[in-house]
């Protein structure tokens, strides 16, 4: 057994969009990275499709947003309807139009839109990113066999799959971004609380040139097939007539292998074409959460500690906020600007955060196309027609709060977080819908729109970032800035003049942190102001 002695930063486990996202948040900060996948990472496998408005605001920070928008298989402009009907050769009930919010174009409330995208390209994309940071090695075909830690650091014991070498590795951080039978999870001894086994569910990918054609209903992401006879999903996902199909009503007891594919598709839509099956999938939605994220100096992300129905399209994207929150934290702590509660406010901000995301996708998962579908619902003339506008004006208001849901995808905030400084408002309550910007410390920065066209979040430094008004006094600026730099504190100094930024961040000073998040507001800046930049970065509660 080989043994690296020269320690290492950080060691991530996993290369899906967690663990690069984490990676990511560690080299653009100059923090050499580790990360070990067990697989390659290529297949068909349609996994997240929907990269949201927040995820993309973090990719805009990290200089890639533009890079996935040329991924796009689709293209950018390709519309994301989701249409509701009998079958794709039969009548339409409902659509939502614009869904998830990935029409380009400015919108006062963020600062990229979301994308309908394939997880395997967002992933493309990512891992060249992450590749071309000085400080960041992904390793393929290597697995975490075992680990103990100490005090000062943990040991890893890892083994090539290719070569059938073992190995160690000491590093003084170690995340488990391992997704749903994460090894990490395995061995600091978590457990998954909750319920398994919501449903059962089967993803197939398919080749069929001619089916954008044959249908009447448009162009669209996801197309929701309500009847008795196959209710599924389907919808285009890449390049060359690729489309996915998701039945949601299997007999109990049959296997994908027993199922005849291409005759269910045929049966669900109605349509008659040559289907050509590229790959097969079988998972179980669960809602389940880990009992804990950290054993010391090892961390969960994504599924590893949270999993929930796909319904809202959250999974991916959650995972990758897990990372950056992570990230910048840990590089914190490497760089020696942050203190321990700063670790320990990684769960308490995003369990919360991930118990009620987990709640709305159940919610979601709770009415599928089985659940939606009636007796007489394909039937001709008035009284199918009466049928079909009672069900559609049920699915516009049973299923709103899975694709317009800016109010979860922006409005989530860490209330009850060591090192975040509340200021005495009280919350408003939460909204699924509706986003309202608001700089109370805990949550979302309000994003605005510079008048030279730039985003306000450009400005924002790689720590912090205390935004002024223009009624901020000279002395404070100056005191701010020593305090953090006898802090070691990154701080950055933004004094913008637009009216409409000043009304979104009414207090005098904001101090906004890394990952965008407010971390205190005052009209004054406090007379021992290291104490308050000591607390924010969890060196003092």
């Amino acid at each position: 057994m080989n043994e690296t002695t020269r320690p290492l930063p950080m060691l991530i486990v996993g290369a899906g969009p967690v663990g690069l996202a984490l990676a990511i948040e560690l080299g653009q900060r100059g923090v050499r990275c580790q990360v070990i996948e067990r697989n390659d990472r290529v297949g068909y496998a349609p996994r997240a499709k929907t990269t949201n408005v927040r995820t993309r605001e973090h990719m805009r920070r990290w200089g890639i947003a533009d890079q996935l928008r040329d991924a796009s298989p689709l293209g950018v402009q390709y519309p994301s309807n989701v249409v509701f009907c009998t079958r794709l050769a039969g009548h339409e009930l409902a659509r939502f139009e614009n869904a998830m919010y990935c029409a380009p174009g400015r919108n006062p409330l963020y600062s990229e839109h979301a994308q309908w995208i394939p997880q395997y390209t967002v992933e493309e994309v990512m891992r060249a990113h992450a590749q071309s940071l000085p400080g960041v090695d992904i390793r393929f075909n290597c697995e975490l066999r075992g680990l103990t830690q100490d005090g000062e650091g943990v040991l890893a014991r890892l083994h090539d799959k290719a070569s059938g070498e073992d190995s160690t590795m000491r590093v003084a951080y170690l995340v488990g971004a391992d997704g749903a039978r994460s090894t990490v999870r395995e061995l600091i001894g978590a457990r998954m609380d909750g319920r398994y086994g919501l449903s059962r569910n089967y993803n197939i990918v398919f080749r069929a040139p001619g089916l954008a054609q044959a249908h009447p209903h448009g162009p669209a992401i996801m197309y929701w097939q309500i009847n008795d006879d196959m209710p599924s999903l389907i919808g285009p996902m890449d390049r060359g007539d690729t489309w996915f199909f998701m039945p949601t009503q299997v007999p109990k007891g049959v296997r994908l292998a027993d199922l005849d594919a291409p005759a269910l598709i045929r049966r669900a839509t109605g349509i008659d074409l040559p289907y050509e099956v590229l790959s097969t999938d079988e998972w179980v939605a669960s809602r389940l959460i880990a009992n804990t994220y950290r054993d010391r100096r090892v961390f969960l992300a994504g599924d590893a500690c949270h999993l929930h129905p796909p319904f809202g399209g959250y999974g991916m994207n959650m995972g990758v906020a897990d990372g950056v929150d992570l990230g910048w934290k840990l590089a914190a702590m490497l760089q020696g600007w942050g203190g321990a509660a700063l670790l320990d406010s990684y769960e308490a901000e995003r369990r919360p955060v991930h118990e009620w995301v987990m709640a709305e996708a159940e919610a979601n998962h709770a009415i599928l196309g089985n659940q939606l579908a009636a007796a007489g619902l394909e039937d001709a003339g008035e009284a199918g027609n009466a049928v079909r506008s009672e069900i559609g004006q049920r699915i516009g208001m049973s299923k709103m709060r899975e694709f317009m849901t800016l109010g979860v995808v922006l409005g989530y905030r860490y209330e009850d977080s060591p090192v975040i400084v509340p200021d005495g408002t009280s919350a408003p309550p939460a909204d699924f819908i509706n986003y309202v910007p608001s700089s109370r410390p805990g949550g979302l920065a309000p994003h605005a729109w510079r008048h030279d066209g730039s985003s306000l979040y450009d400005h924002f430094g790689q720590g912090f970032t205390l935004v002024a008004s223009s009624g901020s006094r000279d002395d404070d600026l100056a005191a701010a800035s020593a305090a953090a730099g006898a802090c070691g504190l990154p701080l950055a100094v933004l004094r913008p003049e637009e009216g409409g930024i000043a009304s979104l961040y009414p207090t005098r000073y904001t101090l906004v942190r890394p990952d965008q998040h407010v971390a205190w507001r005052g009209n004054d800046w406090p007379a021992d102001g290291q104490a308050l930049l000591r607390r924010i970065s969890g060196r003092s509660a």
